[in-house]
Parts: structure tokens; sequence; C-alpha cells
């Protein structure tokens, strides 16, 4: 048994999706869960009785419970384990990750308006995290019967490992790999961005072939795993939530080539925590 899958549940919907998928992983990877639950007192700087303190705390450990009971209930034989802390979601969750596989987490909590489409601990927690984040949405379409695992592949570090984190995940689910690379070609466009005497033909070649070698050299290690390369000519975001229509998960590094480097989390992958049709994984830089 390895280290467990940690779930962070505040009894909204995506959070209960959240525990079925932390489930499938336990048993998957013959893990325990490490149900969270973060709770805080909403003043800070207001001084409050420690008996209410204690009713607020309460209330949070019922919340963890329930959240405890529905893993029971799911999975009988999955050792399962609460976690009351004291703090903000993201805070909790990144703390409580170093001694996990993974963390699972809903796209969004019981905070916030009703129009959100994704919370801030679905965002700070992929991009702080040092390990692999799952982020489930409560509106992803199902896949289907045939599990299929999409990840973008553009050479960072950090899509290196979204590649081996898809191929483990479609290895131990019998599934498929679709790899994706998406291509801009700076030599074709009018305008200021357009480089002078760029054989463009012979570059977009070349990161093709280095592409589909580095993919090939990567899904070695899983020879039984069915791989499919696209590379496109097509901008990221708009080619991998076209990919989610019938994915069972995205796989992303939690920064791309083209992320500045002030961002913790790049544009490609914080548009797709907020609108893929299917559960997100973010993978960090080894």
């Amino acid at each position: 048994m390895g280290r467990p899958i940690l779930v962070g549940y505040d009894e909204s919907p995506a959070s209960t999706l959240a525990l079925c998928w932390a489930v499938d992983e336990a048993r998957l990877r013959r893990s325990s869960i490490l149900v969270c639950h973060a709770w805080q007192w909403p003043y800070p700087r207001r001084l409050v009785e420690p008996e209410v303190l204690a009713q607020v705390e309460g209330i949070a450990a019922r919340v963890l419970d329930e959240g405890v009971g529905h893993v029971r209930r799911l999975a009988p034989d999955v050792d399962v384990q609460p976690r009351l802390i004291r703090g903000t979601a993201s805070t909790v969750l990144l703390q409580a990750a170093h001694e996990a596989e993974m963390t699972v987490l809903g796209s969004r909590g019981q905070g916030g308006f009703e129009d959100l489409q994704v919370g801030s601990a679905a965002v700070q927690v992929p991009a702080h995290s040092v390990r692999p984040v799952i982020v489930v949405r409560p509106d992803a379409m199902p896949a289907g019967d045939r599990t299929r695992i999409v990840v973008g592949v553009d050479g960072s570090p950090a899509s290196l490992a979204a590649l081996a984190f898809a191929l483990d995940e479609a290895a131990l689910r019998d599934g498929a790999v679709t790899t994706i690379c998406c291509w801009r070609d700076y030599g074709l466009p009018a305008g200021p961005d357009r480089q002078p005497f760029v054989d463009s033909l012979a570059i977009r070649e070349g990161a093709e072939v280095r592409f589909r070698e580095v993919t090939s050299h990567l899904t070695s290690r899983h020879p039984k795993v069915p791989v499919t390369t696209e590379f496109v000519a097509e901008r990221p975001q708009r080619a991998l939530l076209d990919s989610t229509k019938d994915a069972t998960l995205l796989v992303l590094g939690n920064r791309g080539n083209d992320s500045p480097p002030c961002l913790l989390l790049g544009p490609v992958t914080q548009t797709a925590l907020a609108q893929a049709r299917c559960p997100v994984a973010v993978t960090p830089s080894p």
C-alpha cells in the first residue's frame, strides 16, 4: 500500500464527485483515502469566545464525518481516515498533500457566487502542490464505457510529467492515451510577429518529429497502453477543450512553455480548469 489519496470534502456537489474519483484511485492503486475538511472562523481579526469556536469546529466535524461515511458506503474495503484542520482550504490541502500520492478536489466548494466556474482552492492547490492534483467539475459529461485520457505535451518539464501520469492512469484503468501538441507557426502570419528568412515547414517538421520521439520514449514504459499522437496547428485552449468532449481525464502540466514567469499556473491550464468537460489532472514540474 502506497501513500494515501487525499480528497477535500465540504458537502458541495463537486466535492462529492471528488470522493467518488478518490475511491476509484484508491482501489486501483491499493491505497488508503485521507478525507480532509478545512474550517476557520470567518472573522480572523475579531476575538471570539472559545465556546463559539468549539461550536464552529463541531459543525465542521459533522461535515467531515459525512464525507468519511460516504466513502465507507462506496468502498467498505478501502481504509479511510479523517483529517480536520483549521485554516483555509488551499493551505490545509497543500499541507496535507506532502504525505499523499495525489490530491482530488472539486472545481468549486460551497463558497463563492452562483456562476463561479472554478473556486480559489481549485486554482491555488494545483499551482502550488508538489503532487499531482485532480480537479473534478460537477457538470462534467460522462465519458462512456471506454477510458480515454488526453494529455497536452509541449516539451516543458511539467508536460512530460503530465504524459507520464497519463500513461500510469491509463495502465491502471485499462484505457488509451491521446497526446496533443499544438503548433503556432511564426513564419507564416503577417505583422510584427513574422520572422524573416524562416523556413517554417522545416521548423514545424522538426518539432513534430521531436514530439513523436519524446512521446515514443515515454510510452515505451507502458507498451500495452494504446497511444495516439496529434500534432495540430491550433490554439492549445481550443484543441484541448475540444478533445475533452468524450474524454475520461485531461492531464496538463502546471506551467507550459508559453507561461510567463510571474504565473504559477499557466493560462492553458487555467482555462481547462474552468471549462473542460471532464476532470482535469495538473502535474507539477519534477
